[in-house]
């Protein structure tokens, strides 16, 4: 369950209880997965039920973006910040794994976008160098304060800044949404998966 939420290390560790109602009010937000005969066999989890989210952002460069522009292609999109100590960079490496075990042709069809939850900080040139440290077709998009808050909730993600002395980290989920070529909503990869078994997962909408 812990994999459900990152945050950076700070000087006082989160209480127990404060740590339970966390993880519990993300995991109020997600689906169960399908467990019927007819249920696909996944390792992460079946959204298909779900509407699909949106977000109203821009790109590293300024230009407006919303789900819709990537209609097409496969989209893989988490939520994180550039000061993420491990989570998130563990998880934009593993979609490099990822693009690898799904083939040239699969991994044409699929887009990798990194949603900031951290703009103060974040600035367009900061979030381009950080994504394009990974692979320069990954793209960042950010926000200002309500539109990355109406981003996440659109996804119901939980975000929250946490002090640390006289600066701050941010508390998010840890999930990598998957949204097939017609825009819909059809599974959550867990954080702890290994790239073959997102590689498997992915084949299912690809």
């Amino acid at each position: 369950m812990q994999s459900l939420l990152t945050r950076a290390p700070s000087a006082s560790a989160p209480t127990p209880d404060r740590r339970r109602r966390l993880l519990l009010s993300t995991l109020a937000l997600l689906p169960l997965a399908g467990c019927g005969p007819e249920a696909p066999k996944l390792n992460g989890m079946d959204l298909s039920s779900m509407p699909a989210g949106d977000f109203h952002l821009q790109d590293t460069e300024g230009r407006p973006r919303q789900l819709a522009d990537y209609r097409g292609q496969t989209v893989m999109l988490f939520f994180g910040f550039t000061q993420c100590p491990d989570i998130c960079p563990t998880a934009l490496t593993r979609a490099l794994e990822i693009k690898s075990l799904l083939g040239a042709d699969a991994a044409a069809k699929l887009r990798i976008l990194f949603i900031t939850v951290d703009p103060e900080r974040d600035t367009p040139e900061i979030l381009r160098a950080y994504t394009q440290a990974f692979d320069p077709t990954f793209v960042g998009l950010r926000g200002d304060a309500e539109q990355t808050r109406a981003a996440a909730q659109s996804f119901k993600v939980f975000y929250q800044k946490v002090p640390t002395g006289s600066s701050y980290t941010m508390d998010h989920t840890a999930l990598t949404y998957i949204i097939d070529a017609q825009g819909k909503l059809r599974l959550t990869l867990r954080h702890q998966q290994s790239a073959q078994q997102c590689a498997d997962d992915l084949r299912t909408v690809l």
